[in-house]
């Protein structure tokens, strides 16, 4: 199936380097482009796009508020939001990702990372750039006081993928280093988005650097 994407940046060049990358690719197709905050809202819940690429600072809306708006807590059918912006701030970053994008990216993280970002957010996985990774989750971490103990809420298994999602694992990565099924995975990590009500593999991560887990 063709990856169908959105564009949103203020920045025509950059809208042209990045339909340039993603069209080149036989699986992913631009299916339109957005110069500010209200319109890429618009297209994006008029053409539904598998994933929308935001940037932030933008006219109109800034593409926090935009996300919000199509992917935040609150929204019945949340879109896919991965934001790539210049800003390596932490705000930016945890606003981002608690306003519901599946995925934070520098623009300078280069033609390869992009294109994994849009098919982690097309199957649902998070992708955030390597770089600021370890930041963000502490930074979550610290965000919000210690929940009470909850080891009895996830199975042995189920806190096993809990902490390879939270160092990053993919799916397949979890899978091998666990010794199970790419499907098992995934099976397990939607047991434990239901448990946690957890959106998506980034609050899932969070989760467990706020609890503990990677402690263990």
């Amino acid at each position: 199936m063709t990856i169908r994407v959105l564009l949103a940046d203020d920045q025509r060049m950059v809208r042209t380097g990045f339909r340039f990358m993603l069209d080149a690719e036989d699986d992913i197709s631009v299916v339109g482009e957005a110069g500010d905050g209200v319109e890429a809202v618009r297209l994006a819940r008029e053409l539904r796009p598998d994933v929308t690429l935001m940037d932030i600072r933008m006219p109109g809306i800034d593409g926090l508020e935009a996300t919000r708006r199509l992917a935040g807590p609150g929204v019945a059918d949340p879109l896919r939001v991965v934001v790539v912006t210049t800003f390596d701030l932490d705000e930016y970053v945890h606003a981002a990702l608690t306003g519901g994008a599946v995925g934070f990216l520098l623009k300078d993280a280069g033609p390869a990372l992009l294109i994994e970002a849009v098919r982690a957010g097309a199957r649902g996985d998070a992708l955030v750039s390597p770089s600021i990774t370890v930041r963000l989750l502490r930074h979550f971490a610290a965000a919000r006081p210690p929940s009470p103990p909850q080891d009895d809420v996830l199975t042995a298994r189920e806190r096993d993928i809990v902490r390879a999602v939270a160092r990053g694992r993919t799916n397949g990565e979890a899978a091998e280093e666990l010794f199970v099924t790419v499907s098992t995975v995934k099976t397990h990590l939607a047991s434990v988005q239901t448990k946690l009500g957890a959106r998506n593999r980034v609050e899932v991560a969070a989760w467990a650097y706020r609890n503990g887990l990677m402690a263990e």
